[in-house]
């Protein structure tokens, strides 16, 4: 077998396509490198950023961002999840180019104030179909 077979056996299963780096900028204990997040770590850790993260939070971007936590105080009517889908969705075609969304499923907490969303969706140049568990909660 010649080289070039061995080098694409071995880095088949290894390709990076996507990087990110830790949201706590830690660094490598040998290299002190920043630590990063690749493929499917990198997008579900994007993902987490922009659907947590509120419209008008960000100074210089107020679009960037879902109104999760919006959701918390309305009334549970069968267009809820529908409305989840849609600003999950809306994130996902505007800000985040590496995945397509799929679905998510909400259940509502109401003991805790919160709900349980998970996001399904597919990661782009990959067949992986990844699930993000996202628990929101009522700030008091």
């Amino acid at each position: 077998m010649s080289k070039l077979g061995q080098l694409t056996e071995l880095t088949k299963h290894n390709l990076e396509f996507f990087s990110d780096m830790f949201t706590d900028f830690s660094r490598h204990a040998v290299t002190g490198e920043l630590n990063r997040k690749t493929n499917e770590n990198a997008v579900k850790q994007s993902v987490k950023n922009l659907l947590l993260t509120n419209k008008y939070e960000r100074l210089f971007n107020p679009d960037i961002g879902s109104n999760l936590k919006g959701i918390l105080f309305e009334n549970m009517t069968p267009l809820l999840p529908q409305i989840l889908n849609d600003y999950i969705g809306d994130v996902f075609d505007n800000y985040e180019p590496r995945a397509d969304f799929l679905f998510a499923d909400m259940s509502f907490d109401h003991d805790r104030n919160g709900a349980s969303i998970d996001v399904h969706f597919t990661i782009i140049n990959s067949q992986v179909q990844a699930t993000l568990p996202i628990y929101i909660e009522r700030t008091r």
